[in-house]
């Protein structure tokens, strides 16, 4: 068995160090890696790999569920950052959690990965993953975009707004909440698309549901395209952005009970707290 750990850039030597001799006392390989580093840094590390282990925040989790996902790799998340939403445990908990992964104590929880597409006429230009959500919005300049939306080969229409955005169930509580768009329990398959600052004002979010594929054409542009907040992806009038789920699900190792992701709503983004409390 080989356990991968990911280092985001505010993991500290020690905490590393201590992870992997805590694997050694179990006869199990503990390898790390650097989020940032080159793919071929990182990807022979993940053969026979039976475990990633993210330490950072939010964002390394999400750098670690793009190699997790199409690999069939669990994945655990360590926080070390400011909010740590997606993730299972907080850097004093590491021991315990890695202890209790190899006594199988643990559930699966699923999530939905987006699988993106850029196309320009017939030919591909990029295909990428992410977690979260893709992003097309304008590149700087002080005008809207138009976007036309089809929904499986069924034309939903054609928006001006300053962006659109198509969100998993996992993505709902990051960038899509912030721009009005519904929470989605975590697991469900679904795919929302949100407007962003629509200029008709009957514009409002819609969730579709699994196995549906969404493209944004891009009728007036320039645009850029984003996937979990990554630099950008030029996007020129006329390209298309086909959204769907990949073939694959996200494995998030989970120690907590199901309901926990209503704790942390409430604990971490503070839904459902009175403003002015008692």
């Amino acid at each position: 068995m080989k356990v991968c750990i990911l280092r985001g850039p505010r993991a500290e030597q020690s905490v590393i160090d201590h992870a992997i001799a805590t694997l050694k006392a179990r006869g199990v390989e503990g390898v790390e890696v650097q989020r940032d580093g080159p793919a071929n840094a990182i990807t022979p590390h993940l053969k026979d790999t039976s475990l990633i282990v993210t330490l950072g925040g939010d964002g390394t989790f999400l750098a670690g569920a793009r190699l997790a996902a199409p690999r069939g790799i669990p994945i655990l998340g360590v926080n070390l950052g400011r909010l740590g939403f997606l993730t299972e445990l907080e850097s004093t908990e590491l021991e315990v959690g890695l202890t209790k992964f190899l006594d199988g104590a643990y559930r699966v929880e699923e999530r939905t990965i987006l699988q993106v597409t850029l196309t320009r006429g017939a030919r591909r230009v990029a295909r990428s993953i992410g977690l979260n959500e893709v992003v097309v919005d304008h590149s700087g300049e002080a005008r809207m975009l138009r976007v036309e939306i089809d929904v499986g080969g069924q034309p939903v229409g054609v928006i001006d707004s300053d962006g659109v955005m198509v969100a998993t169930a996992t993505g709902s509580t990051a960038y899509a909440l912030a721009s009005g768009g519904p929470i989605l329990e975590p697991t469900l398959r679904d795919l929302v698309l949100v407007p962003m600052n629509p200029f008709a004002l009957t514009v409002r979010p819609i969730v579709f549901p699994p196995g549906q594929d969404i493209t944004l054409s891009v009728l007036r542009g320039p645009a850029e395209m984003r996937i979990d907040g990554r630099r950008g992806r030029a996007v020129s009038t006329g390209d298309a952005v086909r959204c769907g789920s990949h073939p694959r699900r996200l494995k998030v190792v989970r120690f907590g009970p199901p309901e926990q992701f209503y704790r942390q709503l409430g604990e971490k983004l503070g839904w459902g707290r009175p403003l002015v409390p008692k």
